[in-house]
């Protein structure tokens, strides 16, 4: 098994030796994924936390007007489950789903804490990535409220210029809340 970007993720903030990273490997389970296949749909329990080391990979759910309305993107060196239920393990209301062919690792939620056990500074890393993500989520729902759509949109595509070239243009319009047509007005702008 080969996972680089997540061995070298995770030494960039904790210490791992070759010990440490070969007990890691037996935890670990890689998968390859098509273009849209799902990890996980609605009404199943989220048995994993998936790492992204190549592709990209979306959240989304089905809003009450019965269209999809994207709450997360992926991209390599990323994290991404229904934290709900992954902790929970009760039914999602999300969906994941690969928007390119991918590559990821997955952690099972129920060996979790003994991977835990035996790789305390794992525990860190991922009390790192957690306080990251909820201050990343914190900030979208500022934006949300501070900045007109427009402006919001420039800012996402200077903070994430590499989404902008990887997702189609509908689903980048579902995350930032826009009708695509109004997001091709946006982009005619420049």
């Amino acid at each position: 098994m080969n996972c680089p970007n997540l061995i070298s993720h995770l030494r960039k903030h904790v210490p791992l030796s070759d010990g440490d990273v070969a007990l890691l490997y037996t935890y670990l389970r890689p998968a390859s994924i098509k273009k849209k296949d799902f990890l996980l749909k609605e009404g199943q329990v989220c048995k994993a936390n998936y790492f992204v080391e190549k592709g990209c990979l979306r959240m989304f759910y089905i809003n009450n007007k019965g269209m999809e309305q994207i709450t997360h993107f992926a991209l390599e060196n990323w994290w991404l489950a229904d934290y709900m239920s992954l902790s929970l393990q009760q039914p999602s209301q999300f969906f994941i789903q690969a928007i390119e062919d991918a590559t990821i690792v997955a952690i099972e939620a129920h060996q979790q804490d003994e991977l835990f056990r035996k790789l305390p500074q794992l525990e860190r890393y991922f009390r790192i990535m957690m306080q990251r993500a909820y201050a990343a989520a914190q900030m979208r729902v500022k934006y949300h409220h501070d900045y007109s759509k427009e402006e919001n949109y420039k800012l996402f595509i200077s903070l994430f210029p590499a989404f902008v070239q990887r997702i189609p243009q509908y689903m980048l319009a579902s995350y930032l809340g826009l009708t695509p047509e109004y997001l091709s007005e946006l982009r005619r702008k420049g």
